[in-house]
């Protein structure tokens, strides 16, 4: 399990303990470049030192062997490190850290509850997670193979040129004293300025995919003007933030020349001045040279990739505060599945407010016995959709329970809920996949027989055998869109249907199942739906009233409580109740625009 605080560093000591492997081998496989890189620049002294000692004749003759040695480092070690350092990196962590990372973000984010997918962008939570694995790999990476080896490369030249003369160690002291007050400065407004403009993207991103997702409705509205200043106002905000961090990174760049520069004048000049002296050779001035003018680039680099560095922990974070959020909805520990034997459905004086003080269902009670089929009806806003949310357990209640043949959904596997209780409801979202992808969702082990069966129950294979999508794959191979898209709004129904027909689960749910179907079709749907019916539990929401008459109970909830029950015929004679007054208002059996709706949090029905 990952930690429970989003914070960068312990959330990415968690990914990086399950791969310690290949960063411990990065890290000495990093140790030993910056070894061999120094060790160049000595060979090149030793050189400089040989040809002013021996006559050109006999250089091979008395260094042969030393000559072969170093050879043997720059073209055999130094290729074999290298090799070695690309496989891991190449072949261990980009394909399997970066994955491993975006894999369990995804985990992560696929156990929350659907509260938590409302509250955000699905595009933005997508970018998170996608860039999660990039962020902790690049940050790793260049930890490792970058900033580790220019750390190995620093020391080492302080202690050869330092063992030369300790006046050139003190000037190399003083050279990496000045880069860590400046990275000391700097880094951390750096690694601040990167979380915001990490922050100010993933903005970004997500008002696109917000407005591309819902282009027809932005497009209806002839919204594209609106839509493109919101888009700019998200953009202009992210480009204030990264102007403000590549000002950072501006001032780092002068200061860390000026550095540079004064440095290197000064060592260089403190060599030439110790082989006036005969302090030093010409050899060990060349050496010192080569070695302090590659420390200067390396240590702009280094703070170039201390820049990337946190730049990359400030995505990284970024990212787990959003995908690191406490899981409202868990199921307990050994958790066993429900067994549903009879299909008796029970909310004993339930409560749910959505987190606030009241407003939505208070002491509410209702019993379901196996195999009846009971329907809800009340104004919108009455909390019928609710019902069904806290018996799916989107929602946890707030008071009272809601058992299953008389085990409590709070203490089975979510799963083994879900998948006893078929579910259509009135707004239909399909997958962006085929249509047999789509209706196999309800019962994936499924046979093509019983694939095809379920589409002519629910009146959906003619219209499947006809489709074609733009990649000319056909009938049960269509892709249907994005939220199905592709299809009308009675297709989407269809098919939504057929996959619930084909799921076959003992306790039935349809909340405004019909709805989007023509008179016709729907006559045809329902006399499935009888039979679907049969031996099942099934609780029907409806507005149009007609569709829910022939129900063994029908319960009228208003304002959060049920206010009757009874079947049709005794709810009408009640001239006065509530449901009289629908089934009077109502005109084709639809609820009228002028029913009173009460005062009720958003998301309720």
């Amino acid at each position: 399990m990952p930690p429970s605080s989003p914070g960068g560093l312990a959330m990415l000591f968690y990914f990086v303990r399950q791969a310690r492997w290949a960063f411990v081998s990065m890290l000495i496989l990093g140790g030993l470049t910056a070894g061999i890189e120094v060790s160049i620049y000595t060979f090149i002294g030793k050189i400089v030192d040989m040809l002013d000692e021996v006559p050109r004749a006999e250089l091979f003759a008395q260094y042969g062997s030393t000559l072969l040695v170093m050879a043997f480092v720059v073209l055999v070690a130094r290729a074999v490190v290298a090799v070695l350092t690309a496989l891991v990196e190449e072949q261990t962590v980009v394909p399997g850290f970066y994955n491993l990372v975006r894999w369990q973000s995804h985990h992560q984010v696929m156990r929350q509850s659907l509260g938590y997918f409302q509250d955000d962008f699905s595009g933005r939570l997508s970018a998170k997670v996608w860039q999660s694995g990039f962020a902790a790999g690049e940050f790793m990476v260049t930890l490792l193979q970058t900033a580790w080896y220019i750390v190995v490369y620093a020391l080492s030249t302080l202690v050869l040129v330092g063992d030369l003369d300790w006046r050139l160690g003190v000037l190399v002291v003083v050279w990496l004293a000045g880069f860590c007050l400046i990275a000391f400065y700097f880094v951390p407004r750096v690694r601040k300025s990167a979380k915001e403009v990490a922050n100010a993207a993933s903005g970004v991103t997500g008002r696109l995919v917000d407005a591309y997702t819902n282009i027809q409705t932005v497009k209806l509205f002839g919204s594209s003007q609106e839509e493109n200043r919101g888009v700019r106002s998200s953009y202009d905000h992210f480009l204030n933030k990264l102007r403000h961090f590549t000002r950072h990174l501006t001032s780092v760049r002068i200061r860390m020349a000026f550095l540079g520069g004064t440095m290197i004048v000064l060592i260089a000049g403190t060599c030439l001045w110790l082989w006036q002296q005969g302090a030093v050779s010409t050899g060990q001035v060349a050496f010192s040279l080569g070695l302090v003018l590659r420390l200067n680039l390396l240590l702009s680099r280094l703070l170039g990739q201390l820049n990337g560095l946190f730049r990359t922990m400030g995505t990284f974070q970024d990212s787990m505060e959003t995908i690191i959020q406490p899981v409202e909805i868990e199921d307990l520990p050994d958790a066993p599945d429900l067994l549903v034997s009879q299909g008796a459905v029970s909310f004993q004086d339930i409560r749910f407010h959505y987190g606030k003080a009241g407003g939505v269902i208070d002491s509410l009670s209702l019993a379901i016995t196996p195999g009846e089929r009971v329907g809800v009806v009340g104004p919108s806003g009455a909390g019928k959709t609710t019902l069904v949310n806290l018996l799916l357990r989107f929602y946890d209640v707030q008071g009272g329970k809601i058992s299953v043949d008389g085990q409590g959904i709070c203490e089975v596997t979510q799963q083994s809920l879900r998948q006893s209780i078929g579910l259509v409801t009135q707004d239909t979202s399909l997958l962006h996949r085929s249509v047999r992808e789509n209706i196999l969702y309800g019962r994936p082990e499924a046979t093509d027989d019983d694939l095809r069966k379920a589409a002519e129950r629910a009146h959906a294979l003619e219209f499947i055998e006809e489709l074609e999508d733009r990649r000319g794959r056909r009938g049960f191979d269509a892709h249907v869109g994005e939220r199905g898209v592709k299809l009308s709004g009675g297709q989407r129904q269809r098919i939504a249907i057929a996959r619930v027909l084909l799921k076959d689960a003992p306790i039935l749910v349809m909340d405004e199942a019909t709805s989007a179907l023509d008179s016709e079709t729907e006559a045809g749907i329902q006399a499935n739906f009888t039979e679907l019916m049969q031996g099942k539990t099934v609780i029907a929401i409806a507005h149009r009233l007609s569709t829910i008459a022939a129900m063994d109970r029908l319960i009228v909830m208003d304002k959060g409580a049920i206010v009757q029950e009874g079947t049709h015929a005794e709810l009408l004679t009640d001239g006065q109740g509530l449901y009289a007054q629908l089934w009077a208002r109502q005109s084709g059996g639809f609820l009228p625009d002028d029913v009173e709706l009460p005062d009720t949090p958003d998301m309720v029905d």
